[in-house]
Parts: structure tokens; C-alpha cells; sequence
């Protein structure tokens, strides 16, 4: 992730969450207590947002410090410590939810994203995101979605042309969508086209799209369909495909499935923030004795 536009998405959460002042800290803590906490997994997955802790923290207060046991795309197990933070307890606390949601988050759908991966197995087709991500998160979401092993569809509309069902029924053709869209944004942007018959297939492929993608289709569908693209034309299947059924799309050859899931289904992975010394924190401490010893 960008560093500053990390940093300008955080203030923004913050001050969400913030207003004018954290009540409960400002009233419990003096500017110069200090605390010490830590980030635990409580339950298995992929983590993913690990940058968030340093940054969120010390734009509360330069003087928080931040230790982290893991990177982005490793997997954890329940009970392991994440990170820890040191610094004035004010700062700690009126962070703690915003750092948790966020990184909670992020490591359910690279969590899910891993999933996914492993449930396709294959060599070659990539699983990748759309774009039905959750407004003023889509930079975390997509960013989460490669440390789980995926990869990116277009960020947004700016990036690469799409030609859906509505696009392909308002201009009259899939012939003349393409021409006009490739006269309108010359030869540095992608255009993909979506199709729903063999008629559309044969037509996009004269049309000479960069990319279409097979909408909606069964895995056996898609295997006749791609015999009629030329193989420097990229393929995607999307819709409908589940984390089920993902299995069945192993051997139509496609390049791409683009899974909404991804983000708009990922159940947020079970993170919290425990102070040291807390009782929270002695019982993660006998876990972890349990473990080391078993």
C-alpha cells in the first residue's frame, strides 16, 4: 500500500472515530501514562494490514512504539501474538478499534483469498477481486486480497474499459462499443468485454477485445467458448462460481475468476488488542506456556 495515501485514509478513520476527543481515555489517563499492549489472533487465517498498527498509532502519538511478530500473507494460528505497542495510554486506546477493524478486516478476505486459491488449485488460472468492495476501504480490501494469494482486477473505472450487458445493449453492439471506446481511449488501455452467448464470444473476439469474460457460464460452457479466442486474448470467467464449486473451473483453461466473495463475503478474522499484565494477556500467557511445553 501507499505509505501517504495509507496515511491520509487513516486520519480520516481516526478522526471518524475520534471527534473532538476520546472521552473515556482523556478522562481515565494523564498525557504522559503509558501502556504496553498486545495483538493476538484467536483464530487460525491469513494476516494481512500489519503496516496499519505503526501507522495508525503513531499518528495518534509520535512517541507509541511498535513491534511486529508477523508479516503480511503469513499464516497464523490461534493464540499467537501479532504485535505489540508501547506508549502513552491515551493513544493506545483510542486506537485500538479503528487498528483492529481495519486489520480484522483485511485478514478475512486475504484469509478467504487463500481459501479460494487452494480450492481452484491450479497452475494457471489466477483467482482475482472485482470491484464490489466496501466504499473508502477498496485500497485495504484489494491490497488484502494479494497477501491471501489472489490478484487485482482493475482498481476502478479509470483504469481499463469494461463492456457489460448494459454498456453492450445502449450503443447496439458489441462491435461498435469496442471501436468507439478504442477510438475514444487509444491503445494503452485495456478493453475487456463481457458475454453471455457464443454469438458474443465470436463477436468480441472480431472486435478484437483485450479481454472478455464469460459471464455467468458452467465450466463446460466455458471450455467450448474458448476454443473460438485467439490465445493472445485473455479470458475470465465470473458469476455464480462459489468456494464450492471453484474446483469445477480447474481445467477450462481461463486465465482469470473474478470473485466478488472476496470482499463483499469475507467473514472478518477474530484479532484483540490486550493489555500486558491484564487478565486478558495472563491467559494468553498460559497458552502459550501450554503450547511451548506440549
Amino acid at each position: 500500500m501507499n505509505r501517504l495515501k495509507l496515511q491520509e485514509q487513516l486520519k480520516v478513520f481516526l478522526l471518524e472515530d475520534l471527534g473532538e476527543r476520546d472521552v473515556t481515555s482523556t478522562a481515565l489517563f494523564h498525557e504522559d501514562d503509558r501502556s504496553a499492549a498486545r495483538l493476538v489472533a484467536k483464530e487460525k487465517g491469513i494476516i494481512s494490514g500489519m503496516a496499519i498498527i505503526k501507522e495508525a498509532f503513531t499518528l495518534l502519538d509520535a512517541r507509541c512504539r511498535v513491534s511486529c511478530f508477523v508479516k503480511d500473507g503469513e499464516e497464523v494460528m490461534k493464540g499467537q501474538a501479532l504485535a505489540e505497542v508501547e506508549g502513552p495510554a491515551a493513544a493506545i486506546y483510542s486506537g485500538e478499534r479503528v487498528v483492529l477493524n481495519l486489520l480484522q478486516r483485511m485478514s478475512g478476505i486475504a484469509t478467504l483469498t487463500h481459501q479460494a486459491v487452494a480450492a481452484l488449485n491450479s497452475k494457471h488460472t489466477r483467482i482475482c477481486d472485482t470491484r464490489k468492495t466496501t466504499p473508502g476501504l477498496r485500497m485495504f480490501e484489494k491490497y488484502a486480497v494479494t497477501c491471501g494469494g489472489g490478484y487485482n482486477h482493475r482498481f476502478g473505472l479509470y483504469d481499463a474499459v469494461m463492456i457489460k450487458d448494459n454498456h453492450i445493449a445502449q450503443a447496439g453492439s458489441i462491435t461498435e462499443a469496442v471501436a468507439k471506446v478504442k477510438k475514444a481511449t487509444g491503445h494503452m488501455v485495456k478493453v475487456e468485454v463481457e458475454v453471455e452467448t457464443l454469438e458474443q464470444v465470436k463477436e468480441a473476439v472480431a472486435a478484437q477485445a483485450d479481454v472478455i469474460m464469460f459471464d455467468n457460464a458452467s465450466p463446460e460452457v466455458i471450455t467450448e467458448w474458448r476454443t473460438y479466442v485467439s490465445p493472445s486474448i485473455v479470458t475470465e470467467a465470473s458469476g455464480g462460481i462459489s468456494l464450492e464449486t471453484l474446483h469445477l473451473f480447474q481445467d477450462t483453461g481461463v486465465d482469470y475468476i473474478s470473485l466478488g466473495m472476496l470482499t463483499h463475503s469475507a467473514k472478518s478474522l477474530d484479532i484483540s488488542l490486550n493489555y500486558l499484565g491484564g487478565v486478558k494477556d495472563e491467559h494468553f500467557r498460559s497458552i502459550q506456556t501450554t503450547i511451548t511445553s506440549s
